[in-house]
């Protein structure tokens, strides 16, 4: 396989099975810690009007899926990919973290988890993520 297409599939493969790392944490969220008494996470707008009930606990899962679906997402393009392994861990952080700007903005929360999750979850996992996968591979480039 020629080695841009290779790379290319890395980062693809990277933000689709770390979404879905994402996606499955922030959706076993309220089965293992229960949301608030009277919150509704239905729809967009109604997750914002709830934010206001949630405890640090309803933070947890939320934090977790942004952490181990941007790890998962790094490690894997970082394996897959032929080279430039530190480039495509690390822009694999940055379009998680893009998409936590962007949630961030629209939902709104707790100023604490916002920077929390901002500063510590995306950009450190995606760097964690290029380390785990190292065995052989070139992280400098």
């Amino acid at each position: 396989m020629h080695p841009a297409l290779r790379n290319t599939l890395a980062v693809l493969s990277g933000v689709i099975l770390g979404g879905i790392v994402n996606s499955a944490i922030v959706n076993l969220g309220p089965s293992i810690i229960p949301l608030p008494e009277g919150a509704d996470v239905s729809t967009m707008e109604s997750l914002k009007e709830s934010m206001h009930l949630f405890t640090f606990w309803n933070f947890v899962p939320p934090f977790l899926a942004h952490d181990l679906g941007t790890l998962v997402g790094a490690f894997l393009a970082v394996k897959v990919a032929v080279s430039h392994h530190a480039r495509f861990a690390m822009a694999i952080g940055a379009f998680f973290l893009l998409g936590g700007i962007t949630a961030a903005w629209m939902i709104g929360g707790s100023v604490t988890f916002i920077v929390v999750d901002l500063v510590f979850a995306y950009l450190p996992m995606a760097w964690l993520g290029l380390k785990l996968a190292g065995n052989g591979v070139n992280n400098e480039g």
